[in-house]
Formats: structure tokens, C-alpha cells, sequence
């Protein structure tokens, strides 16, 4: 699925209905969902309409055994052992503006 052809909406609106289908095929009432992660009903029904917390969808995600999917969701950014040898073991904390002037040898490729 290309999500950039879709709106936000559209793509809350998809997730729910993964969601949903995820607890189908677990067998799960919303009810018992609610239950097992401690939320309301109208919580995990606000998820499945695609409209809910990022911690409602965490929890029901571990409940669901499906907390994994997140690394494929946002994958961890590596660097790599080149570019770790050039930060001197620095990790970056902030990005920074763009810059005018041109980079020499020595800096750092961030």
C-alpha cells in the first residue's frame, strides 16, 4: 500500500481496520480487549475507527502480541562504522540549519 497517496485520515482510518482485523483473527471481543489493557470499550473502538491515543494503540498492540510490528512501523537508524569513526564515538542529539559555507575534509558528516 502507497501511503503517501493517502490523507492522514485515511491512513488512521487504515490502522484501525488492521487493528481490528488483528483482533479478529485472535479471536477477541473488544470487551475482553478493553479488559485485558485496562481502557474503556469506547477507547478500543476509537481506536478501530482510527481515531485513538498513540498509548491506547502501544497497549493494545502488547496485547495483541503484535508490539514487534513497530520496528518494521519505524525502523531503529544504524550508523554506520565509517560515519561512527568520524563522529569520535559522539552520538547527534539536534539537528542543525543548513549551512552556507562548504564543509571541510575534517568535519564530520552528520
Amino acid at each position: 500500500m502507497d501511503f503517501y497517496t493517502l490523507s492522514d485520515k485515511a491512513i488512521q482510518k487504515e490502522l484501525g481496520q488492521r487493528i481490528k482485523a488483528l483482533r479478529l483473527r485472535k479471536n477477541i471481543t473488544q470487551k475482553e480487549l478493553a479488559d485485558a489493557v485496562m481502557l474503556s470499550l469506547n477507547a478500543i473502538k476509537a481506536l478501530e475507527a482510527g481515531s485513538a491515543k498513540l498509548s491506547t494503540l502501544i497497549a493494545v498492540l502488547r496485547e495483541l502480541g503484535a508490539l514487534d510490528q513497530l520496528d518494521n512501523f519505524i525502523p531503529q537508524t544504524t550508523v554506520s562504522p565509517l560515519q561512527l569513526a568520524r563522529m569520535q564515538g559522539k552520538v547527534r542529539e539536534r539537528a542543525s540549519r543548513a549551512r552556507l559555507k562548504e564543509k571541510s575534509k575534517d568535519e564530520p558528516e552528520w
